[in-house]
């Protein structure tokens, strides 16, 4: 029988970061991880840290989180980068868009600096003349490897901190009862814990999957490519297009988003996919390309077409053309990714009993803003503060 503090179930970012912010407190932790590595959306994904892509209170999480990102590192190497993100716009509605984030922005007190179109070709090399027109640089914000990251945290803190790591034990029984939760896992091991968190992603099957099925959850696939590494220029950084612009929820603050949105075309490729195109090299000069956006309810994700569709590559390959000329184009590795959002909320938080806490369904927010909001949602549960900041606050910067 293991018996702790605090147990977590699901070693992805949300539940790790929870286990983290929990030992910082000083409480024992158990963390059960169903896979013999995390294999979910946590390791899928770009590993770019964009707070600038969310609105304000998601924005605050975020940027806690690359404050707890930057500590870890300084304690070890979980590969953080810090080498800004920025936003290219293909037309001058985008530009628009760009220029009124700077000024709410300034008003948030978050650094972020405009781009002519030349400093944006100096910045980023192959940038195509014909497709940018301006940009937003954010500096603060970091990159990870994602394959990497949360395994090296998870090193970290079970060698340094404590934490009883159990990958490879899939929690199959969980139930509340008197002072302690008491869960089984696939092994027959037996946990008690005085609360649990419960992490578990797009896996609606496993625990409570009536009540999951009974929320507005939902599963989002995502498909992503790589470029093999070869000659060409470096691209730093998180780079983010015209599509970003056009999708991402922090530009929906814009006085102009409604006008910009209302000219485009309701019967776009891109829309019909919800298409955007992103780029994050890694240090061994390798590209990765994305990504795709198709849905399915909790009750419904077999609906979802395990396929790899070609001609998705094959658009988000021709897109990317649009906007670097770089030496090759060779695909070496395409896959998806799948994490669970909710349908009317921004997270799906419920309380089972007194003890049992599910926390799943942050969309595609979980890099970003996962670390601070599971740091926020530990002193919520323990200390009773406010579960959602509305602004940061940091020194406002001249916008430019």
């Amino acid at each position: 029988m293991t018996q702790s503090d605090l147990l977590i179930v699901g070693g992805g970012v949300l539940g790790t970061f929870h286990a983290a912010a929990a030992l910082e407190r000083g409480l024992s932790v158990t963390l059960c991880e169903a896979s013999a590595t995390p294999r979910g959306a946590t390791v899928r994904n770009f590993g770019q840290i964009v707070p600038s892509g969310m609105q304000p209170r998601w924005q605050a999480h975020g940027r806690r989180s690359l404050a707890i990102y930057q500590d870890l590192q300084s304690r070890t190497d979980i590969t953080l980068r810090q080498l800004g993100s920025v936003y290219l716009a293909s037309d001058y509605d985008e530009l628009g868009l760009l220029e009124e984030m700077a000024v709410i922005n300034w008003d948030n007190g978050y650094p972020s600096h405009l781009l002519t179109a030349a400093e944006c070709r100096k910045r980023y090399p192959g940038l195509r003349e014909d497709y940018c027109v301006g940009g937003l640089f954010f500096p603060e914000e970091v990159t990870v490897e994602a394959r990497e990251m949360i395994g090296r945290v998870l090193a970290y803190l079970t060698a340094e901190k404590g934490l009883n790591y159990r990958p490879g034990h899939r929690v199959v029984k969980l139930k509340g009862g008197g002072a302690r939760v008491q869960a089984r896992d696939n092994h027959g091991n037996q946990y008690r814990a005085e609360r649990a968190i419960v992490c578990s992603g797009g896996d609606f099957g496993s625990l409570f999957p009536d009540r999951l099925a009974a929320s507005d959850l939902e599963l989002c696939k995502l498909q992503m490519l790589r470029i093999a590494a070869g000659p060409g220029p470096e691209l730093p950084g998180n780079i983010l297009t015209g599509l970003s612009i056009r999708r991402y929820e922090s530009f929906r603050d814009c006085p102009s988003y409604a006008r910009v949105k209302e000219t485009e075309d309701p019967g776009a490729f891109w829309k019909q996919w919800g298409v955007h195109i992103l780029f994050k090299q890694s240090p061994d000069g390798s590209i990765i390309l994305g990504d795709t956006h198709e849905y399915a309810s909790a009750r419904e994700v077999d609906a979802l077409s395990f396929e790899n569709r070609p001609r998705l590559n094959e658009y988000m390959l021709d897109e990317a053309k649009k906007i670097f000329d770089l030496p090759r184009w060779t695909i070496d590795a395409s896959w998806n990714g799948y994490y669970s959002q909710c349908r009317e909320h921004d997270i799906h938080l419920e309380t089972i009993g007194d003890r049992i806490h599910v926390v799943t369904g942050i969309g595609g927010k979980g890099m970003t803003a996962g670390p601070g909001f599971s740091a926020a949602h530990i002193d919520h549960l323990y200390a009773g503060t406010p579960l959602h900041p509305v602004t940061a606050s940091k020194p406002a910067t001249t916008p430019s």
